[in-house]
C-alpha cells in the first residue's frame, strides 16, 4: 500500500480553505492509487499459486446463493412494474404485443445488470468491508502477515473471483424471473397469451444484447468486491471506522457501478453497430 508523504502536504502558510482542499485532493488521489494497487494484486493472485479453493467456494456460496432470494424477488417485481407502467400506452395505440419486446430488452440490456449489481453491492460490498474491517481492528490481518500468509491472496482474491463468477449467473436468473413477472402481469392486464409474449421476448433479443447483459455484471462484480475489500483493509478508528467503511463501500461501489454502466453501454452499443 502507498503511504502518505508529509513533504507533499501544502505549506502551513497557505490559506485554511486552500490547505483543506489540497489535503482532500491528495487524500483522494492516494486512495485511488491504493485501490488500483490492491485490485492489480488481487488479479495477479488469481493466476499464481497458492490458490485457496475452499475460501473461493465459501464466498461463492455466500455471495451467489445468499444473494439469490433478494435478486430474484427484485427481478420479478421489476418485470411486473415495467408492464404496469407501459400497459396504458400500449393499449392506447393497440400495440400490446410489444410488451414482450420492451420487457426483454430493458431487463437484459440495462435493468437486470444494473439493479442486480446495486443489490449485490448493498448486501455483499458492505459485508466485505465490515468483515475485513473487523479483522483489521482485531489485528487478525497482522497475525496473518506474521505467519507468512498474504492477506490479499487469502482474503481479497477469493471474494473478487467469487463475485465476478456469480454475479452474471444471478443477473441471468433475475432476467428470466423478471420476464416471468412481466408475463404474469401481461396475462392478467393485457390478456396476452404465453406463446405471443415469449415469442416476442425471444425474437427481440440479439446476440449483442445478451453479451451486453452478461459482460456488464463481470465489471460490476469486480468493482463492488474490490471497493468493499479496499474499504475494509484500510479501516482506521476502531469499531466506528468499521461502520464508516461499510457505508463508504456501499456508496462508492453503487456510484461507480452507475458511472461505469454509462461507459460500458456506449462502448457496447458502438461495438454492436449502434453508435447512437
Amino acid at each position: 500500500m502507498a503511504t502518505h508523504d508529509p513533504s507533499l502536504s501544502p505549506p502551513e502558510s497557505a490559506p485554511p480553505l486552500r490547505r483543506t482542499l489540497t489535503r482532500a485532493l491528495m487524500d483522494l488521489i492516494l486512495s485511488i492509487q491504493e485501490y488500483f494497487v490492491l485490485s492489480a494484486r488481487a488479479v495477479v493472485c488469481m493466476f499464481t499459486p497458492p490458490h485457496y479453493v475452499g475460501d473461493l467456494l465459501e464466498q461463492m456460496d455466500i455471495i451467489g446463493v445468499g444473494s439469490m432470494p433478494i435478486v430474484l424477488i427484485a427481478g420479478f417485481f421489476i418485470g411486473a412494474v415495467m408492464v404496469l407502467q407501459t400497459a396504458s400506452q400500449f393499449s392506447r395505440f393497440g400495440q400490446t404485443s410489444l410488451t414482450g419486446d420492451v420487457v426483454s430488452l430493458a431487463l437484459v440490456r440495462e435493468l437486470g445488470p444494473t439493479i442486480g449489481g446495486l443489490l449485490v453491492a448493498g448486501r455483499n460490498s458492505s459485508g466485505m468491508a465490515s468483515e475485513l474491517g473487523s479483522m483489521i481492528v482485531t489485528e487478525q490481518v497482522d497475525a496473518m502477515r506474521a505467519m507468512g500468509t498474504d492477506p490479499i491472496r487469502k482474503l481479497v482474491t477469493p471474494r473478487v473471483l467469487a463475485t465476478v463468477l456469480m454475479l452474471p449467473l444471478l443477473v441471468a436468473m433475475s432476467d428470466l424471473v423478471g420476464l416471468g413477472g412481466g408475463f404474469c402481469v401481461s396475462a392478467f392486464t393485457l390478456h396476452l397469451n404465453a406463446v405471443e409474449f415469449w415469442t416476442r421476448a425471444k425474437n427481440a433479443l440479439e446476440f449483442s444484447d445478451l453479451m451486453q447483459g452478461l459482460v456488464k455484471p463481470v465489471f460490476f462484480g469486480f468493482i463492488l468486491s474490490t471497493v468493499g475489500c479496499y474499504r475494509g483493509l484500510t479501516v482506521t478508528g476502531g469499531t466506528q471506522g468499521v461502520g464508516r467503511a461499510t457505508t463508504h463501500a456501499v456508496v462508492v461501489s453503487s456510484v461507480t457501478i452507475i458511472a461505469t454502466d454509462v461507459v460500458l453501454t456506449k462502448v457496447m452499443l458502438f461495438l454492436a453497430g449502434h453508435p447512437y
